[in-house]
C-alpha cells in the first residue's frame, strides 16, 4: 500500500511517500524551487517521491494531508470574534485567501496533484490528519520503541500548541493538550521577533545567541508574559503580544517590559540585553520542557519519550533531558517542524489500515534522514561538463584519502553525496567539512562560506565509538539533536575572556582542543556516525583520525545564508563557485577552486 504525505500552504511545504508502513521518500519543496521556507504545493517533492518510489498516482492507495483546515479555520475566527474590533484590518486581509483557498483545499488539492500528469487522484482517496496527531505519528512510529510518551510542541496546529499522549505498538493517543493562544512555541517566536531574527526561521539563532547573555530577565518572563505551573501546563499574559489580531508578534507594552525598546532591527549590532533576551527565554523553555516531561513521565509510566513539532528542535533543551534523565530514551523526530507533517500524514493513515513498518531496535525508521535525490557519476559529470569545470574522478578510497588530506590542512570542503537529507539538518551527504582543531576555522566559516552572522556556532560529526571521549555523551545522537558539554580534559581556560568583549571576539576565543565546534558556553551539537548510518562519511571522518588523531570533521549545512541546503550537482557548484570554499567532493568527482 502506497501513501503520499503532504505538507503544505503555510510554510516549509514538503512530500513523503510511505509504502507498507516505511518511509521511501521525502523532500521539502524548498530543495527544489531554491526558495527557503516554501509554502507553495509542493509539486516538486511529490514528483521526486513518486519518481523513487517507481509509482504514479493513479497506483496511490491515500494522499494523506498534514492537518485540518476547517479546525483552523474555525480558531481564526473565534480568535477574531474574541479580540474585535482589534484586528479587523488583519481579519480583513486573510479571510478572503482562507475563503478562495484553504477552505476548498480539497478540491485544490485534487486540481494540483492531477495537474501534475503523472495519472489521476480521486478526491475518495484523499484524508486529513489533526496537525499534532501528524507530528505524534512522525514522531512515535519510526522511533525504535515498542511504546513511548509522546510530547508535541510547536507554535500552533488547529487549536492544540502542546500536546502529550502515549504510543503503543500501531496506535497512539494525545490525550491532554495546551490550546491556542498559550504557546511555548509562540513565545519563544515571539522574542525571535523582538530580537530581529525572521519568526519560523530564526529560533535557532535565539538558542545560538543564548550562552553569550546572562537569564537576568527570566523572572520578569515569568511573572509578566507566562505563568508556568509545576506540571508543566502553563498560561500566557495576551497582554504583551500582538499575534491573535495583526501580523506582528509583540506589542508596544512587551517592549515596555524591557526598557522601552523597540523590537531591533534585522542586522544591527547585537548589544547586551539582547544576549541577556535569549538566554533568559531559553531558560523558561528548558523549564516548561523538563517539567512537562517529568509530568509525563509519571503519568505514563513509560521509559521512552519521542518529541516532535518546532519546540522538538531546541537542541539545548533536548540535551538537559538527556543530561536530567528523565526518561531513560529519548528519540526526536529529525524533521520536527511542519515538513515532517507529511511524513506523519502518511504514517498517520497507514497505521489506521493496519500497515505499519516492524520497529527495529538497533536503527529507527527514517533511515538516517537520508530521503531526498540521489545523482549517478554521468549525471553529475553532465553538469560539470555543462558549466567547463576542471575536475578530476577519483575511486572512493582515493577520494576519501584525498579530501581527509585536505581538511588537515585547513582547506574547506563541500561533501556532495548520496541521498539528500530530509528536515534542516545535513548530516554528511550535503555538508560543508572543515577541520575542527583549527581556531580560526569558525569565523572562516561564517563569514567567507555561510556569510551569517558571527555568533553562530557550528556542529561536531564524530565517529560514534569515540564520542565519549570528547563528549559528555554516553548514547548515540546521529541527528544532531542534542547539545552536551566538551569534556573539562579538552577545554582550555582563557583568562581573556570577560564581557567587554565583542560577540565576535569572544567567539574566537580558543576554548578547547576542538575550537571550531566548542561553544561560548563549552557545549556543542553533537552528530555521532556510525558505518551502518553513512558508510562514506564515517570511513572519511576515520581516514581524517588517521591522519591527525582527531575523531570529528566540523559539518555545516551545504548553503549559504537564506538559502535552502543544496540539493542537485547543479546548486552545488553554484555554491561552491559563488562561496570561498576551498574543494567541492560531488560524487566521485574532486573539484579544487584553484583550477576553475
Amino acid at each position: 500500500m502506497d501513501i503520499l504525505g503532504i505538507s503544505g500552504y503555510y510554510h516549509d511545504s514538503s512530500a513523503a511517500l510511505v509504502r507498507d508502513g516505511k518511509i521511501i521518500a521525502a523532500a521539502q519543496e524548498e530543495r527544489f524551487s531554491r526558495e527557503k521556507g516554501d509554502s507553495s504545493f509542493p509539486e516538486q517533492a511529490i514528483k521526486f517521491c513518486l519518481q523513487q518510489a517507481n509509482t504514479d498516482l493513479n497506483e496511490i492507495s491515500q494522499v494523506a494531508f498534514y492537518d485540518k483546515p476547517l479546525l483552523t479555520f474555525d480558531r481564526l475566527l473565534e480568535t477574531y470574534f474574541a479580540y474585535a474590533p482589534k484586528g479587523f484590518n488583519s481579519f480583513v486581509k486573510s479571510i478572503p485567501l482562507w475563503v478562495k483557498q484553504k477552505l476548498l483545499l480539497q478540491t485544490q488539492l485534487v486540481k494540483e496533484l492531477n495537474a501534475l500528469k503523472i495519472g489521476t487522484i480521486d478526491p475518495s482517496k484523499l484524508s486529513f490528519s489533526h496537525h499534532h496527531h501528524s507530528h505524534a505519528a512522525s514522531a512515535f512510529f519510526p522511533s525504535p520503541f515498542d511504546s513511548s510518551a509522546i510530547l508535541i510542541m510547536d507554535g500552533v496546529g488547529e487549536w492544540a500548541t502542546t500536546s502529550l499522549g502515549r504510543g503503543d505498538k500501531d496506535s497512539l493517543i494525545l490525550d491532554q493538550e495546551i490550546k491556542f493562544p498559550h504557546s511555548i512555541g509562540l513565545l519563544y517566536s515571539a522574542f525571535t521577533y523582538y530580537l530581529g531574527f525572521k519568526v519560523n526561521e530564526g529560533e535557532y539563532k535565539v538558542m545560538g545567541l543564548a550562552p553569550f547573555g546572562e537569564p537576568y530577565f527570566v523572572d520578569k518572563i515569568k511573572d509578566e508574559l507566562i505563568d508556568i505551573k509545576e506540571d508543566g501546563s502553563f498560561r500566557l499574559n495576551m497582554r504583551y503580544f500582538d499575534y491573535c489580531t495583526s501580523l506582528t508578534m509583540t506589542n508596544k507594552e512587551f517592549s515596555n517590559l524591557f526598557g522601552n525598546r523597540p523590537p531591533r532591527k534585522p542586522d544591527t549590532p547585537l548589544q547586551e540585553i539582547d544576549m541577556n533576551l535569549a538566554k533568559s527565554i531559553q531558560v523558561v523553555t528548558e523549564e516548561v520542557v523538563l517539567k512537562l516531561a517529568k509530568t509525563l513521565r509519571k503519568k505514563t509510566g513509560e521509559k521512552n519519550l519521542v518529541m516532535a513539532g518546532g519546540v522538538a528542535l531546541n537542541c539545548v533543551a533536548n540535551g538537559l533531558l538527556v543530561k536530567e534523565k528523565v526518561f531513560d530514551n529519548l528519540w526526536v523526530q529529525p524533521a520536527s517542524g511542519d515538513a515532517g507533517g507529511s511524513i506523519g500524514a502518511a504514517l498517520a493513515a497507514s497505521s489506521i489500515s493496519g500497515t505499519i513498518a516492524k520497529k527495529d531496535e538497533t536503527f529507527d525508521g527514517m533511515s538516517g534522514c537520508y530521503l531526498g535525490p540521489s545523482y549517478e557519476d554521468d549525471e553529475i559529470k553532465e553538469i560539470l561538463e555543462k558549466y567547463h569545470a576542471n575536475y578530476d574522478l577519483l575511486d572512493v578510497d582515493t577520494l576519501i584519502l584525498e579530501v581527509a588530506n585536505l581538511i588537515s590542512k585547513g582547506k574547506i570542503v563541500g561533501w556532495f553525496q548520496g541521498r539528500m537529507e530530509f528536515g534542516p539538518r545535513a548530516l554528511g551527504n550535503r555538508s560543508i567539512l572543515g577541520d575542527p582543531r583549527s581556531e580560526n576555522m569558525q569565523r572562516i566559516l561564517n563569514l567567507k562560506i555561510k556569510y551569517r552572522e558571527s555568533f553562530r556556532p557550528f556542529a561536531p560529526a564524530i565517529i560514534s565509538e569515540d564520542c565519549s571521549q570528547y563528549f559528555d555523551l554516553t548514547e548515540d545522537s546521529p541527528y544532531m539533536l542534542i547539545v552536551t558539554d566538551v569534556l573539562k580534559d579538552r577545554i582550555v581556560k582563557n583568562n581573556s575572556i570577560n564581557e567587554n568583549l565583542s560577540v565576535t571576539d569572544r567567539i574566537n576565543l580558543k576554548r578547547s582542543d576542538i575550537p571550531a565546534v566548542t561553544h561560548v558556553d563549552y557545549s556543542a551539537r553533537v552528530q555521532t556516525v556510525t558505518k551502518n548510518s553513512n558508510e562514506k562519511f564515517y570511513a572519511l571522518i576515520k581516514e581524517f583520525k588517521k591522519i591527525t588523531g582527531c575523531s570529528l570533521l566540523v559539518n555545516t549545512s551545504f548553503n549559504v545564508r537564506d538559502e535552502p541546503i543544496v540539493c542537485s550537482p547543479e546548486d552545488a557548484y553554484k555554491c561552491f563557485m559563488g562561496t570561498e570554499m576551498d574543494t567541492l567532493a560531488i560524487g566521485n568527482f574532486l573539484l579544487r577552486k584553484i583550477n576553475q
